[in-house]
């Protein structure tokens, strides 16, 4: 693979984190030793016993004085009581929903904060695509959907905190950024331990393309072998034809998809997909166990892409998304190990002819039908009923 070069990587100390206990027990621990703030930006939070828990793990650590924001989608998170909302800020916890671009009375057209993170002390950071609710926990009798993180400890926590700081502000920040640029903490690190890492962004408002184009690069700098695992894989024509180029350069690449979803009409526009993708001699694979929600991949073992960003038209045009690009060999060689263990004991792969037994004509119209509303869906989910303020 071409080597990347871009100023924004910084050094860091990183640890791959999967969805359930050990994820929350992570979360609890970052909120247990802060000192000084806390961030928590996510698409969902649920009153559930898993949101229940991260609430008085916050509301111990405000008793110490740590200064807390916690902003949630005011879409995906709506359903928060008013009393749930009154009983943090009695705690003094700083709490919001996300704000829509456009607003009156009835209506707000927007985008949807679609970051997954919690930044702590500006030393340490967790960014992946886990909301906070007991479906990505490990609960009694229920397994947690699939998904993971990266565990960041070095300078991008700082530059992650003057990003969630700005998101507060609605991008409007007049204010000392505070302990965010006055953090000038020293990070000493093994040199086993350090991964190059950048932060990519995307937002329409704010003319920010970059994981898209960390995507397109992936596609265009690989040489070898693109493991992506996705929870709603629906590309566009930019994405297809990437694909499409780097298979005719020899490259690889395979698809950990779901074969149960949350949003089934996604999975059956992904299944549409199918016919082009076995065509084009992409390896397709559908974990079995339980919901699959993950959204990474991993380029000829050298490169890692994590974070909130499904390779979608609602990702690339309609979300504010967050990814980590991280480029340290060992660390892709064990993440590659991680997808290979996945595929092998927890996935079906479809074949051709696993395919077209199962794609009768009924089913070609319905996932059709859905492919055609999904694409278009992009145009107007940013329009929703208005949310509380």
């Amino acid at each position: 693979m071409k080597k990347l070069v871009d100023r924004t990587f910084t050094e860091n100390k990183i640890q791959l984190i999967q969805s359930g206990k050990s994820y929350f027990d992570l979360f609890l621990k970052l909120i247990s030793d802060s000192t000084e703030s806390i961030h928590i930006q996510t698409y969902i939070f649920n009153d559930d016993e898993t949101g229940k828990s991260i609430v008085n793990a916050l509301k111990v650590a405000a008793a110490k004085n740590v200064k807390i924001y916690l902003m949630v989608d005011g879409y995906a998170s709506e359903n928060l009581s008013e009393i749930f909302i009154k009983n943090l800020k009695n705690e003094n916890i700083e709490f919001r929903f996300f704000n829509p671009l456009f607003k009156n009375n009835n209506f707000y057209f927007g985008r949807r904060l679609h970051h997954k993170m919690i930044v702590v002390d500006a030393k340490y950071a967790v960014v992946g695509g886990m909301n906070i609710a007991d479906r990505y926990n490990d609960c009694p009798n229920i397994k947690a959907w699939l998904d993971f993180a990266i565990f960041l400890e070095g300078p991008i926590a700082k530059e992650l905190c003057i990003l969630c700081w700005k998101t507060w502000n609605g991008f409007k920040v007049n204010k000392t950024l505070e302990y965010c640029k006055e953090n000038n903490t020293l990070f000493e690190f093994k040199e086993n331990e350090i991964a190059l890492c950048r932060i990519r962004r995307n937002d329409w408002v704010r003319t920010k393309n970059e994981i898209s184009t960390s995507y397109i690069e992936m596609f265009k700098n690989a040489t070898h072998q693109i493991t992506i695992i996705c929870s709603y894989f629906i590309p566009g024509g930019i994405a297809r034809k990437s694909i499409k180029n780097a298979i005719k350069k020899g490259v690889k690449v395979r698809l950990i998809l779901a074969s149960q979803s949350d949003v089934k009409i996604a999975k059956s526009a992904e299944r549409w997909m199918y016919d082009w993708l076995l065509r084009k001699n992409v390896e397709i694979y559908e974990y079995q166990p339980t919901v699959l929600h993950a959204k990474m991949c991993v380029v000829d073992e050298k490169l890692v892409i994590i974070g909130s960003y499904n390779i979608n038209d609602i990702s690339a045009y309609a979300s504010i998304e967050l990814n980590i690009d991280i480029k340290n060999a060992n660390f892709a060689k064990e993440v590659s190990k991680t997808l290979n263990v996945i595929i092998k004991e927890d996935c079906i792969q479809i074949t051709n002819e696993v395919h077209h037994k199962t794609n009768t004509i009924f089913n070609q119209l319905y996932h059709w039908v859905s492919y055609k509303i999904f694409r278009i869906s992009f145009f107007l989910c940013t329009f929703y009923f208005k949310q509380r303020e």
